[in-house]
């Protein structure tokens, strides 16, 4: 299974109950009393944000009150998934140097953020990426493409964060049985649609801020004790690790987990692309830059979430070498055989062992990080999708913009709940499945159909409607056919079908050749049509985009 499966399933593999179980069933009232304080915490933010909303501009973009920093805060929130945390530990824990690729991946994936799409947009938009797409083309059917491709993006990264929450919280508090996880699931998809349907972007950030907050202090935590463990010398850690992995130096050179063949090396380069190019395109990021108020503001935020979430990757170096040197390869592999338990091993390990009160408690406080890590980027994810159902396709192509702010914000608090239960919905019946093809095709789309198009938009003369519906569907379509025939949903043991073989797309990502597709078409589709595009429009645009003459 790629990182990819990792970076947004990784918290469902946490349904292995082994160790830790142990662990959190022994001090189970603390971990629901930290579950419990989060919940309420979070909740009264979400009541204060709600009473300070009082316009489409509140609900969409909290005011554009944010400071740079804590925008940045609130998007190193949303960009820090429990997955990533856990995911990222364990990709490491067991596969060395290869598995770190990964954290260096999420961090470069920023700076094609910053160069290209931060200022731009937040000075070209209003509150959502369609905002950019249609400003010089006709609405309806770009606002369509885009309002499509935000809701299935969103969706399946809902789905995947979903299921880990359930099984999360199932776990630690010691419920057990399908019946038990699926109330769970509703339970926490219940509570995103109260965070966003209350509280809207003011309430969603404030809560991406505290999130942000616990889990860069508890993964500070758990490097300083792993450092303190080798008297805080870097190379101790290293060869401790590679010794106990059992492949001695090969675990600290490339190779390890991809490689092997050239099939291995091609998908590695397809994720590579679907990580760089695909988060300045997912839709619960792009919404962040329109909560500050200048330009200059959102370069700041992106600036600060840089450096926030280059800390946070360094730091998973620390968590995974340290769980492969003091936990060992063959328990993480017990506990889970994707490694994706290796962090809340190494926290049970380090607070002093299976059995012990320290273990059990800190155990216990990594948990309700990664519950809270969960929920944050859950509601985040609700609002962007809701966001893009009221603002683009019921306000603009449904009634042809003929609408109030207030029946705006109605039509989005009830696209959240809708939203919400066909997440709910899908992740009942998703719970024991492998969550990869979910996650590579809400990358793959961003990626694919979003990046394009925007690009397209922003700093190409002649695109024009055709252009960026040919891009967006190709995009979308190309994903989701590559995925489906891919290994990921049938022929193996992972797969979503491990039991059917109908796969002849070989890479686990289709990043490598749905991205192209989705630029190819973009392009074609201009040049073929034989609409013109208007260049005083694209003039006006490009002022504002580069300037922020005019923008909102």
């Amino acid at each position: 299974m790629t990182l990819l499966a990792s970076h947004a399933a990784s918290a469902v593999a946490l349904a292995d109950p082994l160790t830790l179980a142990a662990g959190a069933t022994e001090h189970r009232g603390l971990t629901m009393t930290l579950f419990g304080l989060f919940v309420l915490a979070t909740l009264g933010i979400t009541v204060w944000a709600g009473r300070q909303t009082k316009d489409a501009a509140d609900f969409y973009a909290g005011g554009r009150s944010f400071s740079g920093f804590q925008n940045g805060l609130a998007i190193s929130g949303d960009y820090m998934s429990a997955a990533s945390f856990l995911g990222i530990a364990g990709a490491i824990a067991l596969f060395g140097y290869d598995g770190f690729l990964y954290s260096i991946g999420f961090l470069v994936a920023w700076l094609v953020a910053l160069l290209l799409v931060a200022e731009p947009l937040r000075n070209a938009g209003r509150y959502t990426m369609a905002d950019v797409l249609a400003f010089r083309m006709r609405q309806r059917p770009v606002r369509t493409a885009a309002g499509i491709s935000t809701i299935v993006v969103s969706i399946f990264y809902l789905l995947a964060q979903m299921v880990g929450a359930g099984t999360l919280v199932a776990l630690l508090l010691g419920v057990s049985g399908d019946s038990a996880k699926r109330w769970t699931i509703v339970a926490v998809g219940a509570l995103m649609v109260v965070y966003v349907a209350i509280g809207g972007m003011k309430g969603t950030t404030w809560v991406q801020i505290v999130k942000a907050v616990l889990l860069i202090a508890g993964t500070a935590l758990m490097t300083v004790l792993v450092l303190a463990k080798y008297n805080f010398n870097i190379s101790a850690l290293l060869g401790a690790a590679a010794d106990a992995s059992g492949k001695a130096n090969a675990f600290l050179e490339p190779g390890l987990k991809y490689g092997a063949t050239g099939t291995s090396k091609l998908d590695f380069i397809s994720l590579g692309l679907a990580l760089v190019l695909g988060t300045a395109g997912l839709p619960h990021i792009l919404v962040r830059f329109y909560t500050v108020p200048t330009a200059k503001a959102a370069r700041k935020s992106v600036l600060w979430a840089i450096g926030i979430i280059g800390g946070f990757y360094l730091m998973t170096l620390a968590l995974g070498f340290g769980a492969a040197a003091l936990v060992g390869p063959k328990a993480i592999k017990a506990a889970n055989a994707a490694g994706n338990t290796a962090a809340p091993q190494l926290a049970e390990t380090l607070g002093g062992g299976s059995g012990t009160t320290g273990g059990a408690v800190l155990l216990a406080v990594i948990s309700a990080v990664a519950f809270a890590t969960i929920l944050a980027v859950v509601a985040g994810l609700t609002l962007a999708s809701s966001a893009s159902f009221a603002h683009d396709l019921y306000a603009n192509v449904i009634r042809r913009g003929k609408v109030t702010e207030r029946e705006e914000v109605h039509a989005a608090k009830w696209a959240a709940a809708a939203i919400g239960a066909v997440a709910i919905v899908l992740s009942l019946f998703a719970d024991k499945l492998n969550t990869a093809a979910l996650v590579a095709l809400a990358f793959a789309v961003a990626a694919s159909a979003n990046l394009p198009t925007l690009l397209f938009s922003l700093f190409w003369k002649r695109f024009n409607t055709a252009g960026a519906v040919s891009s967006v569907y190709a995009g979308l379509i190309s994903s989701v056919v590559l995925v489906a025939f891919s290994p990921v949903v049938s022929g193996g043991k992972n797969s979503l079908f491990p039991h059917s073989d109908f796969q002849w797309f070989p890479l686990e990502n289709p990043g490598l050749v749905s991205i192209p597709v989705g630029f190819l078409a973009g392009w074609i589709g201009t040049v073929l049509s034989r609409e013109p595009a208007d260049p005083a429009k694209y003039a006006e645009l490009e002022v504002r985009s580069l300037t922020g003459l005019g923008a909102h």
